[in-house]
């Protein structure tokens, strides 16, 4: 399905940066690697750092026995209070200066970084190779594919798979700063999503929220779990039953 709605203004916030809308735009000049329509997107389980583009499903046995290996390394806790979190706690947003994680300092704000390595038929900002202004987006959370224009910029949001709140919860309350702004700004923790799916999504770990498309449930679980043992945290013993469930085992 194509489609190309708008969204709520008042959720714009949440993906414009400091750049303004362009009055034209310019074609990217090459690929960005980045999954098209037809499906071209990269298992979690064979994308361990998230430089490649997409959310694959999870398919064969092999995999899903990988898949249960690394689910069952998570150690689990409750939930722990939201007391004094806050998004500035993980460095302002889209930073390209949280050092540790991959595509940092390279000139471009995190959020563009992710919108190219995803997006399909890029066109940036005049005079930017960076700020992408349109572009196709094949949605692993929906399965649908979305005709993306900055000027309704809330239609595709730039999801933390591990919440960054959720990981206030786990023990980022004690993390140092650099430490949760490299969650915050690690591809392995970002996918450009369905704007209303990643509404729905909020904070929530896998027991309360799961992608709409049933395809990618396991390799969402995968990618959480990526997140959660590349950053030593735990999960709650409800989301790690969630997980296993959606990997079959």
């Amino acid at each position: 399905m194509r489609r190309g709605g708008g969204a709520a203004a008042v959720a714009v916030v949440l993906l414009a940066g400091c750049e303004s809308i362009p009055d034209a735009d310019v074609p990217a000049s090459g690929g960005s690697g980045a999954p098209a329509p037809d499906g071209r997107a990269a298992s979690p389980l064979d994308n361990p750092d998230g430089t490649r583009p997409g959310l694959a499903p999870v398919r064969d046995a092999q995999e899903r026995a990988e898949a249960a290996a690394l689910i069952d390394k998570l150690a689990t806790k409750g939930r722990g209070p939201k007391t004094g979190y806050d998004r500035d706690e993980y460095g302002y947003a889209w930073m390209d200066t949280a050092d540790g994680v991959p595509l940092a300092r390279n000139g471009c704000d995190t959020r563009n970084d992710i919108l190219q390595r995803d997006g399909q038929e890029l066109r940036f900002r005049s005079g930017s190779d960076c700020v992408v202004v349109s572009l196709t987006l094949a949605d692993p959370y929906t399965g649908e594919t979305i005709e993306w224009r900055k000027q309704k910029a809330a239609e595709v949001q730039i999801d933390h798979v591990v919440p960054l709140s959720y990981s206030w919860q786990m023990g980022a309350s004690r993390w140092s700063e650099a430490k949760r702004r490299q969650l915050a700004n690690d591809p392995l923790n970002l996918l450009p999503v369905d704007g209303s799916a990643n509404s729905a999504k909020s904070d929530s770990g896998p027991a309360s929220w799961l992608p709409p498309s049933k395809a990618v449930r396991c390799a969402y679980a995968v990618r959480f779990a990526q997140v959660a043992v590349k950053y030593e945290m735990p999960v709650t013993k409800a989301d790690k039953e969630t997980m296993r469930e959606q990997c079959g085992v």
